[in-house]
C-alpha cells in the first residue's frame, strides 16, 4: 500500500483511482494509506457547492472546473449522488452534466454514492479529499447530495462554501426559513435568465441584511471594507475587525454567464480566510471533527471486541424492558470493561 501511495505522490491516475476505491470501502489498506499521505496535505482549496434538487449544481462545477481550468489550476470533483433506499443502489449521473471536462489530464472526477448518509455527504467524502489534496490538485470542488435545508455537513469540510439557489424553487419565506443558507459563504442565484430571479434575489438580501446589521459592515464596490469600531475609524491593522458578508451573484450554467465574476469572489474568500486566520481556525475545527468521529469508531470496535455479542444483546433487553436507561447500560459496559 506504501508503494500505492507513493504511486498517487508521484501522479499516476490509475493508482489514484485504485487508492480511492480502498478509501470508499474503508478497506485497511485504505487507512494506511490516509495515514501514509496525511502528511502531504493541508493545501487545496476545498469548495463546497451545495443546494436543493433542480438549482443546476452539476452544471455550475462544470462551469467553476473550466475557468478553474483556464487559471492552471489542477482541479479534483467529488460528486456525491443519493443512494435508494430500497435497492442501496446510485446512478452517479452528476457527470453527465461534466461532459466538457473529459480527456483535461488536469482534471479528476469521483463520483460517490451517500450509501445512506445524511447531510449531504457520503461517510468516506473526507478521506477522499484528503487523496485529492495529496494527490496534489489545487482545488478540489465538493458537490453536495442536495438533501434540501439541513443539508449543513459540507460546511465542517470546506473552507468555501457555494449555496445556489434558483428562481421558483419557493416563496420568500422558504428562502429566508431555510438553515442551509446561514453556512453560505458566497450565494449563487443560478438559471438567473428564469422570470423570479430579481424577487430570489431579494429574499436573499434580506435575509442577508437581517442577520448582518448595515451599519456595523457594508461594501464597496463589491469590496469587504472593515467594521467600525467605537471610535469610528477601521482598524485595517486587526484582522478580526474584518468581517465577510457572504455575497450574491447570479449565473447562467448552460452558457457560463456570471461565472467569471463568481470565481473572483471565491478568490476573494480564500483571500480573506489566509488575511482574517480564519483558515486555519476553519481548519482545526474540521480536524476536530474528524477526530472526534474516528475516536467514536475506535472506541466502539474496542468495546464490541472487549464483550461477548450475548452481553450486548442482554443489555439491549434491559433497555427494552426499561430496566435501565440508555446512559446508565452505557456506563455500566465501560465500568466493567475499565475493570
Amino acid at each position: 500500500m506504501s508503494k500505492l501511495a507513493q504511486s498517487v505522490l508521484s501522479g499516476e491516475r490509475l493508482s489514484l483511482a485504485r487508492l480511492l476505491t480502498h478509501v470508499e470501502n474503508d478497506t485497511p489498506e485504505g487507512r494506511e494509506a490516509l495515514d501514509f499521505l496525511f502528511a502531504h496535505t493541508g493545501k487545496a482549496h476545498l469548495i463546497g457547492v451545495t443546494g436543493a434538487p433542480g438549482t443546476g449544481k452539476s452544471s455550475l462545477v462544470n462551469q467553476i472546473a473550466l475557468s478553474f481550468r483556464k487559471l492552471d489550476k489542477r482541479v479534483a470533483i467529488v460528486a456525491i449522488d443519493p443512494s435508494s433506499p430500497f435497492t442501496g443502489g446510485a446512478v452517479l449521473g452528476d457527470r453527465v452534466r461534466m461532459r466538457d471536462l473529459a480527456g483535461d489530464q488536469g482534471v479528476f472526477i469521483r463520483s460517490m454514492a451517500s450509501r445512506g448518509s445524511l447531510g449531504g455527504l457520503a461517510q468516506a467524502t473526507s478521506g477522499v479529499v484528503q487523496v485529492f489534496d495529496a494527490a496534489g490538485f489545487d482545488v478540489i470542488l465538493i458537490e453536495t447530495v442536495g438533501a434540501g435545508q439541513s443539508e449543513v455537513d459540507i460546511a465542517r469540510l470546506a473552507h468555501t462554501t457555494l449555496v445556489v439557489e434558483a428562481p421558483g424553487m419557493g416563496d420568500d419565506i422558504q428562502a429566508i426559513k431555510a438553515g442551509i443558507l446561514e453556512i453560505a459563504d458566497i450565494l449563487v442565484i443560478n438559471k438567473a435568465d428564469h422570470a423570479g430571479v430579481e424577487s430570489a434575489e431579494r429574499a436573499l438580501k434580506s435575509m442577508l441584511d437581517l442577520a448582518h446589521p448595515v451599519p456595523k459592515v457594508f461594501q464597496h464596490h463589491g469590496q469587504i471594507l472593515p467594521a467600525q469600531r467605537e471610535s469610528g475609524k477601521p482598524d485595517s491593522t486587526d484582522p478580526k475587525s474584518i468581517l465577510w458578508i457572504p455575497s450574491i451573484w447570479r449565473t447562467i450554467a448552460t452558457t457560463g454567464s456570471g461565472v467569471p465574476e463568481l470565481i473572483g469572489a471565491i478568490q476573494a474568500h480564500a483571500t480573506h480566510l489566509h488575511q482574517s486566520g480564519e483558515w486555519s481556525l476553519r481548519e482545526r475545527a474540521r480536524i476536530s471533527a474528524e477526530f472526534d468521529l474516528f475516536t467514536y469508531q475506535i472506541l466502539m470496535e474496542r468495546l464490541r471486541a472487549s464483550l461477548p455479542e450475548s452481553k450486548f444483546e442482554q443489555t439491549l433487553d434491559s433497555i427494552q424492558k426499561r430496566k435501565i436507561s440508555p446512559r446508565e447500560a452505557v456506563n455500566v459496559l465501560l465500568s466493567k470493561d475499565d475493570k
